[in-house]
């Protein structure tokens, strides 16, 4: 949705880089569906909104209808840092909304700012519990870990499953940009996670079926309402069982989250001419070139999650 962001997260893309698209090279949000009907007319039915924050975009409520009354879409879903959800959730749900994930890495108000370079900790909690009202099902919270910042709060979101119908999905870090690169041996592997899950707590019973098809592994604590999840992001390879492809905000088609920019859709969108046949031949080569490209190719550092959609 954009490559903008109102947090400056310690391992993430900062807010003074500078490089931001101008206004002008950001699709419409008419493009931006045209591209999500013809997608769908390849097979694609499940959409995630992205960014960036997709919740400092204006008119952002406006576009989930949009997209819903298009018909072409099983599931139309959220990623966000959960700062404006708030004031939104109910909104989201209303325009067609299914679910959404809400990145928050502590549950302390202090170590929050130190993390995201701003105290926005109780806003992004109200929106939490907002979209739990909503019906926004399921809310995950995903939570990237990192040893020696918040590895020491594993217990504490765990216990929000017992309690909530949450599902606190724990994220393997890897270093993916320069600002990054110096957390390189910050990376807690989802098996040490699991062991002090099941420490505290006793056995996770394994759970299949959860909504989302993503690289998650799921359990469930002994009489618990929610569930944890567990992305091993760093250590296993899932490049084998991964169906996404990624479109930035300039209309640009990422195959892989590592294989960079391969196709641009814009040129062909702002043309003049109602040229459908060759953007889905773009979309078609974009798909069949997808298995070339593999977590291993990564280049240290060169990665902006921020600007593709992690």
């Amino acid at each position: 949705m954009t490559d903008k962001c109102n947090l400056n997260c310690m391992y993430c893309t900062p807010l003074e880089k500078n490089q931001f698209l101008d206004r002008n090279e950001v699709l419409t949000y008419e493009e931006m569906t045209r591209i999500v009907i013809l997608f769908a007319q390849l097979g694609i039915r499940k959409l995630r909104l992205t960014g960036g924050e997709p919740l400092i975009k204006r008119d952002i409520i406006d576009f989930v209808g949009m997209l819903r009354d298009t018909g072409a879409l099983e599931e139309i879903t959220m990623t966000t840092n959960g700062v404006y959800l708030q004031d939104r959730a109910d909104k989201l749900k209303r325009s067609g909304l299914d679910r959404i994930n809400i990145s928050i890495d502590t549950l302390k108000r202090e170590r929050f700012e130190a993390i995201t370079g701003f105290d926005f900790f109780d806003d992004v909690w109200k929106g939490v519990e907002k979209a739990l009202e909503a019906g926004l099902d399921p809310v995950k919270l995903n939570v990237v870990l990192m040893k020696g910042i918040n590895d020491d709060e594993i217990a504490d979101f765990a216990q929000l499953t017992l309690d909530r119908p949450l599902i606190v999905r724990f994220i393997e870090f890897f270093p993916t940009n320069k600002r990054s690169m110096k957390y390189a041996g910050s990376s807690l592997k989802s098996d040490e996670v699991k062991k002090r899950i099941t420490g505290h707590f006793g056995m996770l019973e394994s759970v299949s079926g959860v909504k989302g098809n993503g690289p998650s592994d799921y359990y469930k604590l002994a009489g618990s309402k929610g569930l944890v999840g567990l992305i091993s992001s760093y250590t296993e390879n899932f490049c084998n069982n991964c169906n996404r492809v990624r479109i930035d905000c300039a209309g640009r088609i990422s195959p892989c989250l590592f294989s960079g920019h391969t196709h641009d859709m814009r040129p062909i969108l702002r043309s003049g001419r109602f040229d459908d046949e060759a953007l889905v031949r773009m979309m078609r080569d974009a798909l069949k070139i997808k298995s070339r490209y593999r977590k291993d190719k990564l280049r240290n550092g060169q990665l902006e999650m921020s600007s593709i959609g992690g």
